[in-house]
């Protein structure tokens, strides 16, 4: 899909004659030769964003991306990004620099690094600039000459900048502003932190000139295990031999491209099938002229039947709960193994077997560890609350980044509901915005379920009934319900439930507050025992509704947001985690935790 919002080319910026080149998302960059410009940068704050435009506002030729120098005594320049402080990235600026905890705004980064630019010519290879995400409006400057515009926190992107490195020292600069605006996507209110910055990994990627773009190995039936192998070129290209090979299965397959660089074959195998119980992977090479990317990947079927979903062709029940990619100890951008390794286990020692990642694409190492660890995942665009439903330009920037979710994960076993929007208000135009959304998933993968959590309308004393026109666009119907936080506790066991829908139901948030070592009795809010006694009648209540399928509730652990103001007991937490910030669990825990034994 050609990304009409994530790249544009500045035009005030200085011109190449040969132009740095925007290419599609590359896929599996985990398999790949790279070089990591992850480490110490060196940052500039700009309020003003005088590094980008003139006094006037217009932009100018002269801004920061150019890294001048003094020539002369008499030369001025304001800046000088060799003094300036450094931050180690990937991380957010939040709280990496104590000053900038609530800042919204600009920052420039800067890098030096080494590399023989001429051998990628000689050798006839390119080189892409890998970002696996910057939130949330990134220009991107190599040695001076802009390279692209990406819109979107989430997602990652790169560009072809071969032309424009040189031999020795070349150098990077991006201008990043997290400014929230109500045509963004999310938009302009969100409950969560608005970490800034250069988020997760920088890589150079080094490839041939005609390479493996990316690839789809899913199964597609259980009977006779068939799989289904495509691959698409970064050239339209004929004739191009591609060979895939999975040794534990003794499987070997050669395709040759069609005029517009992709092939696809059907095979079959007898694969041990991923599930939780056990996620297996194997271990697959994707072969074009002597070199080879490999990737580990398992073999599943998930579809619905009815209320049910099934996973390999059986009834499952999805034991899950809810996440945000905050590090487990102290806030800030999770961003590494480690840290999604710490919350899966977390999720794990709860009794799940699924986790939301909300309410955005994560980072590819906690999907990938969570794959390893045999969780399934719901994974989710930020079409959050109020989203500019008429603006069109919003609609290309939510698409883009659905695109860019699904083709980073979509060989990901684990995975198995790709989510377009959270919490969304009624209307003609919103219904018009996701089941547009809802479509062009199916188009890029049609091997997952689609959902979406909504809202519950129709209610009326103690009975609620779920109306929404996206039922028609999902295959699991799912909803966020705050019985007892935002509607009394006691209202729980009297409450009945109506979803006049043939389809599977998750509960994709329920939930309230305590802040952990808070103690008191149990209808005295934001205690343990509150959230305990919460717990309790929700799961009684939930037990009633016909075709619960799973449930996702709100939320692991404590996490940062502006909007929890409350001094003394959120202090821009939102405290509804089952885990402190710092790993502490609360009464609530063990009430899950029981309840999900027992499913």
């Amino acid at each position: 899909m050609k990304k009409l919002l994530t790249t544009i080319v500045l035009m005030a910026a200085p011109i190449l004659a040969t132009l740095a080149q925007q290419v599609p998302q590359i896929g599996n960059i985990l398999g790949r030769h790279t070089t990591s410009l992850n480490g110490k940068w060196h940052y500039i704050v700009d309020v003003q964003e005088e590094g980008y435009y003139d006094y006037r506002m217009n932009p100018t030729r002269w801004g920061f991306f150019r890294n001048a120098k003094p020539q002369k005594p008499e030369d001025l320049i304001e800046y000088d990004f060799d003094k300036a402080e450094e931050m180690e990235l990937p991380s957010d600026w939040n709280t990496r620099d104590e000053r900038l905890f609530f800042y919204e705004g600009t920052v420039w980064f800067y890098k030096k690094f080494n590399v023989q630019g001429s051998k990628f010519k000689e050798e006839k290879r390119r080189a892409l600039l890998y970002f696996g995400a910057v939130n949330y409006d990134a220009h991107v400057y190599v040695n001076g000459n802009h390279v692209g515009h990406h819109i979107g926190g989430f997602t990652p992107f790169n560009y072809d900048v071969t032309d424009q490195l040189k031999d020795g020292e070349n150098f990077v600069i991006v201008k990043v502003d997290n400014k929230r605006h109500a045509e963004d996507v999310p938009t302009q209110i969100f409950d969560w932190w608005n970490y800034g910055g250069i988020t997760r990994d920088v890589l150079l990627v080094d490839v041939p000139e005609t390479y493996v773009e990316n690839y789809s190995l899913q199964l597609v039936s259980l009977e006779g295990r068939r799989l289904a192998f495509s691959v698409k070129l970064n050239k339209a290209e004929a004739g191009r031999r591609v060979t895939l090979s999975i040794p534990e299965l003794k499987l070997k397959k050669e395709l040759i491209t069609a005029a517009d660089g992709t092939a696809t074959t059907f095979m079959k195998a007898k694969p041990v099938l991923w599930s939780p119980a056990t996620p297996k992977l194997y271990k697959v090479d994707i072969t074009m002229d002597g070199e080879t990317l490999s990737d580990e990947i398992g073999f599943r079927k998930i579809e619905t039947r009815g209320k049910q979903i099934l996973l390999n062709g059986e009834p499952i029940f999805l034991k899950g709960i809810s996440i945000h990619e905050e590090k487990p100890n102290g806030g800030g951008r999770a961003n590494c193994t480690e840290d999604a390794h710490t919350l899966l286990s977390w999720a794990k020692e709860l009794g799940c077997n699924f986790v939301r990642l909300a309410h955005y694409p994560h980072n590819e190492y906690a999907v990938r560890e969570a794959e390893r660890m045999g969780i399934l995942v719901w994974s989710e665009i930020p079409v959050y609350w109020t989203i500019a439903w008429k603006n069109f330009a919003t609609y290309q920037n939510a698409e883009a980044q659905l695109h860019d979710m699904i083709a980073r994960d979509h060989n990901r076993a684990n995975v198995i509901i790709w989510s377009i929007a959270n919490e969304t208000p009624h209307s003609p135009e919103r219904d018009q915005f996701l089941g547009r959304l809802a479509t062009y998933a199916r188009t890029q993968d049609s091997t997952r379920l689609i959902s979406m959590a909504m809202e519950v309308t129709g209610a009326s004393n103690y009975h609620n009934r779920l109306q929404d026109n996206m039922n028609k666009y999902v295959d699991v119907v799912s909803f966020n319900q705050y019985i007892g936080w935002y509607r009394d506790v006691n209202d729980a066991p009297k409450m009945t439930w109506e979803i006049p829908y043939n389809k599977p139901v998750i509960i994709s948030e329920f939930g309230g507050g305590a802040k952990a070592g808070y103690h008191g009795e149990k209808n005295q809010r934001w205690t343990e025992e509150f959230q305990e006694n919460l717990y309790r009648e929700n799961t009684a209540m939930l037990d009633k509704i016909e075709g619960l399928a799973g449930t996702t509730p709100w939320i692991l652990k404590d996490f940062r947001s502006p909007r929890r103001v409350l001094t003394g007991i959120q202090d821009y937490y939102n405290r509804k985690g089952l885990f402190s910030d710092d790993g502490q669990k609360k009464k609530a825990f063990f009430v899950l935790k029981e309840w999900y034994e027992g499913k």
